[in-house]
């Protein structure tokens, strides 16, 4: 066999190799043990300060578990923070545009990205009682109704006054590296506002024919008195609907409220 083809063959089995030993929708390590900030420059002040907003990312990435950060522990783990970072690079979040004015390098606002060895990372989230959640991110159907004053509408895939929100809700999956899909106004049917009274086991059989594994269902009512948004959510997991509220937000606070409640519940960490 020419070794040209000899080669192709051998990479032919490889590929198969691999394939046929990670799981389908299995978490990419190197996607989860990495977490990202905005710094101002690249100044090691400023630097220092980033570690440590990354490692509270990170922790919360690979467990899911929201509930870390409040620990007593972390401050501890926060002032030795640039210690568990493997490496870490830099994007001038202005780049292309020139330095004007009394602007300098150190002024420019910069994305800072560490990345860190799972190993480092699963001591310290054992150190903190707490482990790596490395399954598979489950793909969440959102069902929600918006009410505010005499504007209601369910949140659809194709309702127009819901872009933001879906646009929202995505940016929301970021930090724990979830994912959301939105029913078509055909799958919703006559529900409406019914919405917040069914149960959460027609809202996971909906979720499956919406192209989601289960339903995050929820509400957001405007409220003059809050001066922002109240909004409820619920989810179903091994048996138990969970609910959580937050009030006074913004939608895109609401939405990262309710990604990292489902993050946490479908973790394995319990009440959000």
């Amino acid at each position: 066999m020419p070794q040209f083809l000899r080669l192709v063959v051998v990479l032919s089995c490889l590929s198969a190799l691999w394939a046929t030993n990670v799981p389908a929708g299995a978490t990419d390590l190197g996607d989860l043990y990495q977490s990202q900030t905005i710094v101002t420059g690249q100044g090691e002040e400023n630097r220092q300060l980033g570690f440590r907003t990354c490692l509270d990312k990170v922790l919360v990435r690979v467990s899911g578990d929201q509930r870390l950060l409040a620990r007593r522990e972390m401050d501890a783990l926060r002032d030795k923070a640039g210690s568990f970072v493997d490496s870490f690079r830099y994007h001038d979040r202005l780049e292309g545009i020139p330095i004007h004015d009394e602007q300098g390098t150190h002024d420019r606002p910069h994305d800072l990205t560490c990345l860190y060895k799972p190993d480092v990372i699963d001591k310290v989230l054992a150190s903190l009682g707490s482990r790596p959640w490395l399954g598979e991110r489950p793909t969440l159907a959102v069902f929600l109704t918006t009410e505010q004053g005499t504007r209601h509408f369910v949140l659809s895939a194709e309702e127009g006054r819901g872009e933001t929100m879906r646009e929202s809700f995505v940016n929301a999956t970021g930090p724990t590296l979830m994912h959301v899909v939105f029913p078509k106004a055909a799958q919703l049917g006559d529900l409406g506002e019914a919405l917040r009274a069914v149960d959460m086991a027609k809202l996971d059989w909906l979720a499956k024919r919406a192209g989601g594994d289960r339903a995050l269902a929820g509400s957001i009512v405007w409220s003059d008195e809050e001066l922002g948004w109240i909004a409820d959510w619920r989810l179903a997991d091994r048996g138990k609907t969970y609910r959580w509220q937050v009030l006074g937000v913004s939608f895109d606070e609401a939405f990262r409220v309710a990604i990292g409640g489902a993050a946490q519940i479908l973790s394995g960490n319990g009440q959000p």
